[in-house]
Order: structure tokens, then sequence, then C-alpha cells
């Protein structure tokens, strides 16, 4: 692990090897399996994804999502900056609020999709960090560079080799962060975030989660990060807190109807059209891409983002192929998975939008065979209190 902040000027890292994060050897004596991700050595599971994904719907799981990349902005002028680069307003940004947002090109396309949070420290200094996706850390580096020549007074550091990022999802989970800190996380509301201390250890800690589950996450100093790791399954075992890999993470976030960079988002598609128009703000804004993104806005939709609840038990992959009444090829599957909690089948696909109204039925090759999908609302799953 780096011991210093990276200036995105510079070099984030060597690619020669896998990056492990802080918490590696914790789950290597957990028996975690491993794979590949983004350039990282990452716990896919430890048990079963069914047994992970169902602990977090019901109770808690504790995930380790430290190869998301975290980008800090400092100086009187980030706002401005940061205001020019997302889709969603940022100036008018208090501390302690978290926003999801865009990052698009000029002609509107996605480059990835991230959170921004404006904190503060208990000396009073502002600043923004940016929650970037893993695989996209690189080229969102590289295309902040130029942008930032043209704000000197703003400082960006890549703060991610040198912190670790925990999150606790599930209904529990607020019972137990409050457990760890003297001012109880549950005070926050959804979207909001602290500069706190865990046990005299800094600590930025959200109310926010990629599972569609109540959660909170963590962002802590790497050396730090076994300790507090330790800490949150100490403070969780009465609740049946359990470690969870990348492999339930991705069936939760897919059963929350939550689009996944490299599936749903891509520089081919923009906001408008992956239906995440609510984090784009047109009115009275300037920022990159934006002017394609009111055009596209006036003329309309050419494709949709649906859910598909499949007949039968075989699940359909990303890239099944999607046919009509007509045996007429209209889309395919962008994700699809088994859903443990709904015990059936379950995908996300692009469509004409005229196919795309709820109760209409498509056809899903799923390896040469056919399988009746209705379509249905998303997200698939709503947790209670939401």
């Amino acid at each position: 692990m780096a011991d210093q902040a990276t200036d995105v000027t510079g070099n984030p890292g060597d690619k020669t090897q896998l990056r492990q994060t802080a918490l590696t050897e914790w789950h290597r004596a957990a028996g975690a399996r491993f794979a590949e991700f983004a350039g990282y050595e990452m716990p896919i599971q430890y048990s079963t994804i069914v047994a992970e994904h169902t602990a977090t719907r019901t109770a808690a799981g504790l995930f380790d999502i430290s190869h998301m990349a975290r980008l800090r902005f400092d100086g009187g002028r980030a706002d401005q900056l940061l205001d020019h680069l997302l889709t969603r307003r940022v100036s008018d940004m208090t501390p302690g609020m978290v926003r999801y947002s865009l990052v698009c090109n000029a002609e509107g396309g996605i480059l990835d999709d991230v959170l921004v949070s404006n904190l503060e420290t208990p000396s009073g200094r502002q600043y923004f960090l940016l929650v970037v996706n893993a695989s996209n850390r690189q080229k969102i580096v590289d295309w902040l560079k130029p942008h930032l020549a043209d704000y000197p007074d703003v400082e960006c550091n890549d703060v991610t080799d040198m912190t670790a990022m925990i999150a606790v999802q599930g209904p529990k989970s607020a019972a137990i962060v409050d457990r760890l800190f003297d001012s109880p996380p549950s005070r926050l509301k959804y979207y909001t975030a602290t500069v706190t201390d865990q046990m005299s250890k800094p600590c930025v800690i959200s109310r926010t989660g990629y599972t569609g589950e109540d959660g909170f996450e963590l962002i802590v100093r790497g050396e730090d990060a076994p300790r507090v790791w330790e800490n949150l399954t100490l403070a969780g075992r009465e609740h049946g807190i359990t470690p969870v890999g990348l492999g339930a993470r991705d069936t939760l976030r897919l059963e929350g109807g939550m689009p996944l960079y490299g599936h749903e988002l891509s520089e081919d598609i923009d906001p408008l059209t992956a239906g995440l128009g609510f984090a784009v703000n047109l009115k009275d804004r300037s920022f990159i891409g934006s002017e394609n993104l009111a055009a596209r806005k006036q003329s309309g939709r050419s494709v949709a983002r649906i859910g598909l609840q499949l007949d039968g038990r075989r699940a359909a992959r990303e890239g099944a192929e999607l046919y009509d009444d007509g045996n007429r090829r209209v889309g395919e599957v962008t994700s699809g998975t088994f859903s443990p909690t709904l015990s059936t089948p379950i995908a996300m696909a692009y469509v004409a939008p005229e196919l795309a109204s709820q109760g209409g039925t498509l056809d899903v090759d799923i390896r040469g065979s056919r399988a009746s999908a209705r379509i249905v609302k998303l997200p698939f799953y709503r947790r209670a209190t939401q």
C-alpha cells in the first residue's frame, strides 16, 4: 500500500501485477475465493453467493470495496470545476451532502457514474470526494488532467492507495455501526456523510450503498482498515453480520435495478437513455456534454432500459438476444442472474421504447433455446421501508 496520495498528474501505480487491498490477508485467512477485478485481487465469495446475498437482505453484509477509486479535490473553486465536469449540480452542495452523478464526454456518452461528496474536516476545511468505478480509475484520472489545468488553484489527489473503503449493508447495518461511533451514524439521512473517527481513527462515513438495502460506507486509512473491519465484525456478530464478496454484490445490485458500468452504462449510452435523468441537471447549467444531452432530451430516446422476469429457472446472461412475437431481434440482455430473493431469473436489457411497456413479453435466447420473459418495473426488489 502507498503511504501518500498520488497527484493525478503522476502515475497511479504499476499495472504489471494485481493490486491488493489492506484487507486481502483477512480475506485469505477467511477462505475467500479470489478473482481479478479491475486490476485487483478481490474476494468473489466466502461461502456461497446465495448465502451471502440472503444474509445482506435479512441481516447485514460486510464488503471490502477498497478497489473503488477515491479522488479528493481541494481548493476554493473545486465546486466550480466539478460543476463543469458532472451532470449533477455541485455548486449548491453543502457539507455533508452526497450525490449520485455521471461524467460524460462531449457527445453525452457516459464515461463513468460516480458519487460526489462535500465533506468538512473537524478543523472546518471543506473538500470534495469523488468515488469512481475501479475499472475507470485510470480513464477518469487521464480525462481530468486537461480540465485541472484550467483550475490551477484546485488540487486533485488520488487517495485510493492510501485508504480503504468498507460497506455495511442490510436491515441490521444501522444497529451495527451505531455501536462503533460516539455520534450514531443512524442519525445520518440517506445520501449524507460526515467526517468523524472510529476509536480515534479518522473515518468518513456515508449512508450510501449499492445493494438496494439501507447501509453505510466507510473510508479509513489503509493501515487502520483491518482494525475497523474487525470492530465491525465484532459489533455485528449478534446481528448475523457476514463477509460478502463481489459475486453477491452483483446479484444484490441487479435486484436493486442498479446499472453497472460496462453493462448498462458505457460511452455509447447517455444518461437519459439509461433512465438516469434524475441525475442530469440541465436547467441554467453548462457542463461537458450538456448541449448534446439537451438535444437528446428534445428528440426522445432511441432505446430504453427495461427489467425482465423470465419463466423457468435458467438465467439469461449478458449478450442473450431478445426477440418479439414476430421473431425479430429487438435487443439483448446487459445483465442477468437468478434472483435469490425472488427465486426467479431476472435481467436488464435495452429495447426500443415502444417495446418497453410493463407487462409486455419478449423471448430470450438462452444458449440456443427460447424462454419467455415479462417486462417488469425496475427495481426488481425494493426494501419495505424505502
